[in-house]
């Protein structure tokens, strides 16, 4: 694919992002959520009292920087709905990008990035989440570039990038609570890719540049770090009274859960209206299939390399592993609770990862298919189609 048609499409995608998450901003949903409605409240205090908090305990308690964010949205186009969701909608636009970016960094195959983006920009799930004023649509945005930088860090061993990703994924602890399931894929991150770098020869340099993102990390955190070490009660507040823990039989109930969550991409999905249309699949029929087709290469991928012993690729056997590793990291945010399970937005984090599945999946649909002129439009028509629908469901389905 020519760099220049690749520009082109990009844009489309984008602006195709741009106008499923910015028309019709201030009627559709309707007025605030009543979660909105104290956020935004929370917005108009920082507005006007210009007193900043890391963290505001009201409301099972929420990080402060969506709120400071939304606060200066205030601050240059005044109080109102648009403005209140401005963050959310120009959050989401931006996460499009960011889902090219990395898509092509971690494969290099402007397909698969394309095909990924545009998943993205008409799905339901993010398209839903870009247009209400919750704190959560900050998670998949600060995924998408820390690990976009992250791995551009590895490619060009450039310390500027460890630095930027170290800053983004410090901000990440700023967001939403499902976030610190970020943990989890970054600490196999570190240390595959230090087993790499022993075998390429640059360890004693990724572990300076690895050190450098860690320091930056912890200073972008250390804020809300401090906070929680003065008022720890604030730091599990949200997750004590939903958790499986809570239960009779904690493990009976995790499983239950996890099976539910997993099989919310592709047949049940959140039932609660907020959310989703109730009980749709959170990828819808056709982008799911993607997902799955993508899932299954790259489990194909890994048993294949571990059974032949053929670790020659060994960044494709991580990124795969780790593509793999955050998806069920970030569905445990929720399926370690048994309050409206499964649900969307405690699983959002889950979003860049089940998207590139499927633009996996869809490029090696598109490369059998782009064989034929009549299968290649027939693709073409399908992608036309999945946009369409994606625009009924959400502007006429859910909207009425």
């Amino acid at each position: 694919m020519r760099k220049n048609k690749t520009i082109v499409l990009l844009l489309i995608i984008l602006s195709l992002a741009t106008f499923f998450r910015f028309w019709q901003l201030s009627s559709l949903p309707p007025g605030l959520w009543p979660d909105e409605a104290v956020n935004a409240n929370t917005a108009v205090n920082i507005f006007e009292t210009k007193n900043f908090e890391v963290f505001y305990p009201e409301n099972h308690g929420r990080e402060g920087l969506f709120f400071l964010l939304i606060s200066f949205a205030f601050s240059i186009f005044g109080i109102s709905l648009w403005s209140f969701k401005l963050t959310s909608a120009l959050a989401g636009v931006l996460t499009v990008l960011g889902q090219y970016l990395l898509s092509l960094e971690l494969f290099g195959k402007r397909a698969i990035a394309l095909l990924s983006a545009f998943f993205l920009s008409i799905s339901f799930w993010h398209i839903n989440f870009s247009r209400i004023g919750f704190r959560a649509i900050l998670v998949p945005l600060v995924l998408t570039f820390s690990l976009y930088f992250f791995f551009r860090g590895i490619r060009t061993k450039n310390i500027w990038n460890f630095i930027l990703s170290g800053a983004v994924f410090g901000l990440g602890f700023h967001t939403y609570i499902s976030f610190r399931m970020a943990v989890i894929p970054l600490a196999f991150v570190l240390i595959y890719w230090l087993f790499i770098s022993i075998k390429e020869g640059w360890r004693n340099r990724f572990l300076r540049l690895s050190l450098v993102f860690m320091i930056t990390m912890v200073l972008v955190a250390l804020p809300i770090g401090i906070y929680f070490l003065k008022t720890p009660g604030d730091f599990i507040s949200r997750a004590t009274g939903v958790s499986v823990f809570s239960q009779e039989s904690p493990i009976k109930e995790l499983i239950k859960s996890t099976a539910i969550h997993l099989q919310m991409f592709n047949f049940i999905g959140d039932r609660n209206l907020r959310h989703n249309i109730p009980g749709t699949p959170q990828l819808g029929v056709i982008v799911g299939l993607f997902f799955i087709i993508g899932i299954a290469w790259g489990i194909k991928r890994l048993i294949t390399a571990f059974r032949e012993k053929d670790f020659k690729n060994s960044n494709e056997i991580g990124i795969i592993s780790l593509l793999i590793i955050s998806l069920f990291s970030f569905i445990l945010p929720s399926a370690l609770t048994v309050e409206g399970i499964p649900h969307a937005l405690r699983t959002i984090g889950v979003i860049p990862f089940a998207y590139l599945f499927a633009g996996i999946g869809a490029n090696i649909c598109y490369q059998k298919m782009k064989r034929s002129a009549l299968t290649k439009n027939a693709f073409y028509l399908l992608l036309i189609f999945i946009t369409i629908s994606s625009f009924y469901s959400y502007f006429f389905c859910w909207g009425k």
